[in-house]
Parts: C-alpha cells; sequence; structure tokens
C-alpha cells in the first residue's frame, strides 16, 4: 500500500484568503468573528459570525462563470488553484487526479434565494443555473472543470466532520492506487438568514453585543456555544514517493482516518462520547500508530457546553494517562466553525503544526472548567516538535471523523 503525502495546501477563511495567512492568523490567536455584514442581522437573538474578508470572486473566474456559482463553491475554487499551483506538480495524468471536495450545507442560501424569486416574479423568473450551482457536489464538480481533472469526484457529506471525512476518503484513494493524486477538502458558505435563524432555533449559538472576538471560547468554563464560520481549505495528496523524487515541499504524511457514529442522537453528543472515542481508536490502530506518540490533537471544540465536555472524555478515554501529557487545541477559537470545512481546515493546522514545530493556542481561554482539565495551549502558540497530531471532527448526526498526520519523514 503507498504511503500519503501532504504536498499543497490552499485555504479562503475567516482569518485568511491563503493557507499562509490563515495559518499566520491562527498561530497569532486572531479572531476573524465580528458583527455580521452580509446583511442586516438587527432582528436575530445572534449577530455575530466569521465572515470571510476581502475576497475577491473575480480571482477564481471570468465574470460570467463567477455569477453561475455560489460562494461556497468560488471559496473551493480559489482554494483548489492555492493548493495545486503550490504543489506544482507537471506531467501528470488528469485521469488520474481526482477531488473530493465536500459540504455540510452546500448551496442552501441559493435555495432560499431562488424559492424567493418564486414566490415573488413567477416560475418563468427562477435561473436555469440554481439546480446546477446549489448541489453539494458543485464545488468538487467545478474544481475538476476549472483544472482540467478527470480521475475520481465525489463530494462526501458528513455534516460538520465533511472536511475530515473528504481527507480520509482520498487518502484511501490514493493508497490503494485508485489515482496517484487527490484534491481534498470542505467549503462552506451558509451565513445567511435562514441558516441563522435556525441555529438560533436549536439554540446552539453563543451572543455577544460588545465584542465578538471574544465569543467563541472552547473548554472555557464559561463557553455558551459557537459562531458561524465560512470558508474552504483543500489539501493536496500524493503518493510520498511520488513526492520525493520530484523534490516536493511535504508538509506531513497522512498515517491514519477513523470514522464512526454515535448512534444517539441528531444534534446532541453522547454523554459517554463511545462513537468519538472508537472514531480516534480506529484511526490508531489502522496506521498502527502507538497513542504516546501522539503529541498534539487539534480538537473538534466548538466551544458548546457539552461538545466540549465530551470530546474531553472521549481523548482521556482513549489515551489515558497520556492525555494529560498531550496538548489540545481549538482553533475554532479564532475561525468559528465552519461547519463542512471545518475539517480540513483542522487537518491543514495539524500539518503546518508539525511542519513548523509550533502549535496554534486555543484563544479566550480565561476560566477553567473543572470537568476540562487537559492542556488546551491556552491564549498563547507554543513552540514544540511534533512526531504525529490528531486532527478531530464530529457532527450533526452523530457522525465522526479524525485525520491522523505525521511529521514529514526526512
Amino acid at each position: 500500500m503507498r504511503r500519503v503525502a501532504i504536498t499543497g495546501l490552499g485555504a479562503v477563511t475567516p482569518i485568511g484568503l491563503d493557507a499562509r495567512s490563515t495559518w499566520e492568523s491562527a498561530v497569532a490567536g486572531r479572531s476573524g468573528v465580528g458583527f455580521i455584514e452580509a446583511f442586516d442581522a438587527s432582528g436575530f437573538p445572534v449577530r455575530i459570525a466569521a465572515e470571510v474578508k476581502g475576497f475577491d470572486p473575480g480571482s477564481v473566474a471570468p465574470p460570467k462563470e463567477v455569477r453561475r456559482m455560489e460562494r461556497n463553491v468560488l471559496f473551493a475554487v480559489a482554494a483548489a488553484q492555492q493548493a495545486w499551483a503550490e504543489a506544482a506538480i507537471e506531467d501528470v495524468d488528469p485521469a488520474r487526479v481526482g477531488v473530493v471536495v465536500g459540504s455540510a450545507i452546500g448551496g442552501l442560501p441559493g435555495i432560499a434565494d431562488q424559492h424567493g424569486v418564486l414566490l415573488e416574479r413567477g416560475a418563468d423568473r427562477v435561473s436555469p443555473f440554481f439546480l446546477p450551482s446549489v448541489l453539494v457536489d458543485t464545488a468538487s464538480g467545478q474544481i475538476a472543470i476549472q483544472l482540467g481533472l478527470r480521475g475520481p469526484n465525489y463530494a462526501p457529506v458528513s455534516a460538520c466532520a465533511t472536511g475530515s471525512t473528504a481527507v480520509g476518503e482520498a487518502a484511501e484513494i490514493v493508497r490503494r492506487g485508485a489515482a496517484d493524486v487527490v484534491l481534498a477538502g470542505g467549503t462552506e458558505s451558509c451565513i445567511h438568514p435562514l441558516v441563522l435563524a435556525g441555529f438560533c432555533a436549536m439554540r446552539g449559538l453563543v451572543a455577544e453585543e460588545v465584542d465578538p472576538t471574544l465569543a467563541s471560547r472552547p473548554f472555557d468554563a464559561t463557553r455558551a456555544g459557537f459562531v458561524m464560520g465560512e470558508g474552504a481549505c483543500i489539501l493536496v495528496l500524493e503518493d510520498i514517493d511520488a513526492a520525493r523524487a520530484r523534490g516536493a515541499t511535504i508538509y506531513a504524511e497522512v498515517l491514519g482516518y477513523g470514522a464512526s457514529n454515535d448512534a444517539h442522537h441528531l444534534a446532541q453528543p453522547d454523554p459517554e462520547s463511545t462513537g468519538v472515542a472508537e472514531m480516534m481508536r480506529s484511526a490508531l490502530e489502522r496506521a498502527g500508530v502507538a497513542k504516546e506518540r501522539v503529541g498534539y490533537i487539534n480538537a473538534h471544540g466548538t466551544s458548546t457546553p457539552q461538545g466540549d465536555l465530551a470530546e474531553t472524555r472521549a481523548i482521556k478515554q482513549v489515551f489515558g494517562d497520556h492525555a494529560y501529557r498531550l496538548a489540545v487545541s481549538s482553533t475554532k477559537s479564532v475561525t468559528g466553525h465552519c461547519f463542512g470545512a471545518a475539517g480540513a481546515i483542522e487537518a491543514m493546522m495539524c500539518a503546518l503544526a508539525l511542519h513548523h514545530g509550533i502549535l496554534p493556542p486555543t484563544i479566550n481561554y480565561r476560566t477553567p472548567d473543572p470537568e476540562l482539565d487537559l492542556d488546551y495551549v491556552p491564549n498563547e502558540s507554543r513552540a514544540l516538535e511534533l512526531d504525529v497530531a490528531l486532527s478531530n471532527a464530529m457532527g450533526l448526526g452523530g457522525h465522526n471523523g479524525c485525520v491522523l498526520l505525521g511529521r514529514a519523514p526526512s
């Protein structure tokens, strides 16, 4: 079986318009959370989100094509273009290059907007580009079209674990030789009145009326809910021997992938954390990696009271005493929760932590919770040479996915 390397990174996030700026902001602890600018949220109980700022759709495609793409698709194509350019793979058969890019919510904003057109202006005014533009697999399809890639192409959906699922499944495609290279990741842009109203009704969001940058505070005793985010992240995965042969920069090696389901509740985590623990154990076992080698976990860490507690319990179940010797941080403290893109963004954070020997912090950690007693890398980044890092993701419907990464071999 092949070994799998990460050789290209692309990102469009609330804290940066590429992988480098996103990483630098995360390490510096710069929050991307603010008051919503996409629409007037004054009538909502929550008025904050982590929006992508300064994104130029014209950098992705000509104006005519841009008008036919949803915002989440534009993000994905931009991130894919970045990652593909950085990987600089030449003389590759396009039929041997795949795309696995998913989304949790996909084109729901476009669906809502066109439904409004139907009600207000009639059926003959609905756009002929409506349906092709809002499907969950539109992003993966557009990436293939823009880059001319004809290999395996699909869009996994596992709620907020989608990005992790995409990276893990893409690594399996390369590992078994079904493709030589795969672009993998997730994308999301759902900061829309209907989606905001839905999450407000679920009472999952945190409200902050003074300083939005303080709202997302994973693992803190005062945590009160998550912050909606948006963005995309794409990783280029390829056979590690081919990457070495052409002298590519290898950010990390994909060692393993674990997935599970809580089989408990559509919206609430299992308080026993059984599924999350099984997910991490599966990744370690499939990779043949001893738990003591893991030095860092980029946690799902959404800043919800139940979710952060369940994840901490799962880490303790899997790692035992070693849980107190590894570092755990949540970069959702700066990016908010980017839903289908989150797992890919956080896998990228792990790859860069391994590459640079730096851990991004959990910002806004002020009040320890007695039940959450691990090392959450509070408020300041930390230099630490790592061997293995783990990226966790958990989603509505009980979906869980994690990616286990190792330091690039010398």
